[in-house]
């Protein structure tokens, strides 16, 4: 079965987890609507299927690792329902696992599942999941809001265990989430001020009206309302549109005998329309009739003047005393009377430019720098366009400052975040709760003159930051008050670009760009502050001393190779070296992951390059310094089983020129692949096996036929490169990757050492240096019968 979680209650959503069949039945028959089974025939219906391409689902290990879907619902639609679908092979290594599946709308889902900590100041909705046991599921919403709609899946939180690629079976896991819209194509529009009347018997009724910019109050009535000719309003009033993970649609239950049933919206959304559904409740065959009114009050808008009204210089800004501070009478007598012709002013709006820098990246700043004006009776408004569709995969962070000396004991700014229309009630709550919206609060005081707020994932619609002063002890202390309020506002891809211990990546799905943080030396959370299990400095530089340190045992091979004349591996040898020491990836779960940075900060080697945190040291890309170190693991493992073989030297060094070109091939392909590097491993290995095996026959005995050479070389080498091999498939973890890795170095530069055949008996030890001797030789040439000097 499946189970649902969410941190608010109350959203119209409903959960069902169906087999094929039933998910059959659910696609074949015509979907029920909000309003229930009465809605069976209505012809104002129609139901849409929006599909995306399926994704492998992974282990969970960052936000990266989430696979992420985007749908778009369109307006008008009364029902939502999400089927999911999740399959996977047949073979024994596939279990039925538990999937998270989690929903939101506007911007992508804010999850975290591993518990990890947010960095301060940051305001997190609980996520709205459901946890998927079976292969199909279903999620319906009614009356789901229109625009864009996310769903995030992942597979429980990846193992420490590190897993070789290739190596050990894996199963994959395919989720796909399908998306059924029903929605109405006949909408009776409700203008303001203007009754409309309507007669409620099996089906609801859908009305929309829209709600102008400005509107500070929304009023919906029922008036005449009559059920069979008697008085009495049996109707079900539904105001609002859906959204995850948060609801705060608006139902009104008109039961009494009145005539009359009204509801009260401060602050609906602007700019948009409002969808509003009727239903009786009088039972089947009963008619009710009303006349459904609506009233909009208008907001008076007084515009701040362009011109600045200080200087806007930040220096100048921070040292202004108070007296220059002072607004001038127009401007005090404006916002303190509030009135101005036909009415009273319901907010000051600032103008703000929206500055561009790069993707998920953009500055707000009022024109001309100008600080924003703070008074008690009116409250100051911003407004943030995060509405382009791609600006949901970012954090928005707001800073405000206020000068100290303007704000007394008893007297508070206090300023609200919204979206879709501002908090204007602030002589009555500070809640910075609108019609549809639960805004965040931030407050600056005497004692605490900054504020911050970071909302990772804004949803996709236009922002507003009211602002206003208060004096809930004293009210006449205000009166007369007038307070600055400096503000930073951008939209970030991530906060502190994940500070000294993560890297910002940007991912995609299809053309939706989001951001997220890749975390590593051990930090975690949503920005990489979470240090409950980081790795401290000394930590670090002990895990970059033996990775890097551990690679110098291939010295030893090096010295055996020129000591017994073999000069192509002893040079083989050295490029291992020399590139291990510069890196190696690390694997977690069944995926592999690049554990340092793909940008090193200055030319860096690749396991200097390869550690987290502050022991960092390259000298190349990283990328190159990988790829280097793979084809130098690789083709090291193909000249030492070629060169045990002991073929003639020409057939060898044509296999050895052979097999780094496969190598190099190979790995261009898919570097992390086992059988990359195996394949051609084996193959050497069939070889050496192929020649052995000839030798013995044609000798008519053991080859090597030295026992010596069995005991004291062939045995301890096998017996280290099996120990390697072992270390390196089962035993790597998170945690001791520091210390088993650098065995597996220790272990494979010594069998090298060992396995390494012994030199031939015409050669003499170190020969190769005889051969760098500097001299001059009189060469002959008998065809010219010339001498030359070389």
């Amino acid at each position: 079965m499946g189970r649902a979680g969410t941190g608010t209650g109350g959203a119209a959503v409903a959960v069902a987890v169906a087999g094929p069949l039933l998910l059959l039945l659910l696609l074949a028959r015509p979907p029920p609507g909000a309003a229930g089974d009465s809605q069976k025939g209505d012809v104002r219906l129609v139901s849409e299927q929006f599909s995306q391409s399926p994704q492998k689902l992974s282990f969970y290990s960052w936000y990266g690792s989430a696979r992420l879907f985007h749908f778009r619902v369109p307006p008008d639609a009364v029902l939502l329902r999400w089927l999911l679908q999740v399959s996977w092979g047949s073979s024994p290594t596939c279990t039925n696992v538990e999937i998270t599946v989690y929903f939101r709308y506007g911007a992508p889902p804010v999850i975290n599942p591993l518990g990890t900590s947010f960095p301060a100041n940051t305001s997190v909705q609980p996520s709205f999941f459901i946890k998927m046991l079976q292969s199909n599921a279903s999620v319906n919403i009614s009356h789901p809001a229109p625009g864009d709609w996310f769903v995030v899946a992942h597979l429980p939180p990846s193992s420490q265990k590190i897993e070789v690629k290739d190596f050990v079976p894996t199963c994959a896991y395919v989720f796909q989430p399908d998306m059924l819209v029903v929605r109405v194509v006949e909408v009776s529009v409700l203008e303001p001020d203007v009754p409309l009347p309507q007669n409620l018997l099996s089906h609801p009724s859908y009305l929309k009206i829209f709600v102008p910019k400005y509107t500070q109050e929304l009023r919906l009535e029922l008036q005449g309302c009559v059920s069979n000719g008697s008085l009495g309003c049996p109707v079900r009033l539904t105001v609002g549109s859906a959204t995850l993970p948060s609801n705060f649609q608006k139902v009104l239950t008109c039961t009494g005998p009145t005539q009359a049933c009204r509801l009260l919206l401060p602050s609906p959304p602007w700019d948009r329309w409002l969808q509003v559904t009727a239903k009786s409740l009088a039972g089947p065959h009963v008619s009710v009739a009303f006349s459904a009114v609506a009233a909009l009050t208008a907001c008076r808008v007084w515009n701040m003047n362009v011109q600045p009204l200080l200087p806007s210089s930040l220096n100048q800004s921070c040292n202004i005393s108070t007296g220059l501070m002072s607004p001038s009478p127009s401007y005090q007598d404006q916002g303190r009377n509030s009135r101005l012709g036909n009415g009273p002013f319901c907010l000051m709006s600032y103008a703000v430019t929206r500055e561009d820098v790069d993707v998920v990246s953009v500055r707000f700043r009022p024109l001309d720098r100008v600080l924003v004006l703070v008074q008690s009776d009116t409250p100051s408004v911003m407004q943030l366009y995060l509405n382009t569709g791609m600006d949901s995969g970012g954090s928005l962070t707001i800073s405000l400052w206020a000068n100290q000396s303007l704000i007394t004991k008893n007297s508070w700014v206090v300023a609200c975040v919204n979206a879709a229309s501002p908090f204007l009630s602030f002589n009555t709550s500070l809640n910075c709760t609108t019609a549809f919206f639960q805004g965040y609060p931030l407050f600056l005081s005497a004692s605490s003159r900054e504020a911050n707020l970071i909302i990772p994932y804004p949803e996709t619609d236009t922002w507003y930051l009211s602002l206003q002063l208060v004096c809930p002890e004293s009210p006449e202390e205000c009166v007369e008050a007038v307070v600055f309020v400096e503000s930073a506002l951008s939209l970030v891809p991530c906060l502190h670009d994940c500070g000294p211990y993560g890297q910002c990546l940007l991912l995609r799905r299809h053309g939706y760009l989001y951001a997220g943080c890749s975390c590593k030396a051990g930090w975690r959370g949503w920005s990489c502050t979470d240090n409950s299990t980081a790795q401290t400095v000394a930590q670090q530089k002990a895990a970059a001393l033996l990775l890097t340190l551990s690679n110098l045992l291939f010295l030893a091979p090096i010295a055996v190779s020129v000591y017994r004349s073999l000069l192509v591996e002893a040079a083989v040898y050295t490029y291992t070296m020399f590139f291990s020491t510069v890196g190696l990836p690390r694997s977690r779960g069944n995926s592999w992951e690049v554990w340092a940075s793909t940008h090193c900060p200055a030319p860096q080697f690749y396991h200097a390059c390869d550690q987290p945190g502050e022991a960092v040291l390259c000298i190349l890309n990283y990328d190159t310094l990988q790829y280097c170190d793979f084809l130098g693991s690789g083709v090291s493992m193909w000249v030492t089983i070629l060169c045990m073989a002991r073929l003639k030297a020409a057939l060898k060094y044509v296999l050895y020129l052979l097999g780094t070109l496969v190598f190099a091939m190979s790995l261009q392909l898919d570097r992390r692949g086992a059988w990359n590097t195996m394949g051609p491993c084996l193959f050497a290995f069939v070889v050496m096996v192929t020649m052995w095996v000839y030798r013995c026959g044609h000798r008519r005995q053991c080859y090597p036929t030295s026992w010596q050479r069995w005991v004291f070389y062939l045995l301890p080498g096998i017996s280290m490169a099996t120990v390697a091999l072992a270390i390196y498939t089962s035993m790597m973890t998170s945690d001791n990757y520091y210390y088993t890795h650098s065995i597996w170095h220790m272990l494979l530069a010594g069998s090298a050492a060992f396995l390494l055949p012994p030199r031939d008996k015409h050669t003499e030890p170190w020969a190769c240096s005889k051969k760098l001797t500097c001299h001059y030789q009189i060469c002959k040439n008998h065809r010219e019968e010339l001498y030359t000097v070389t």
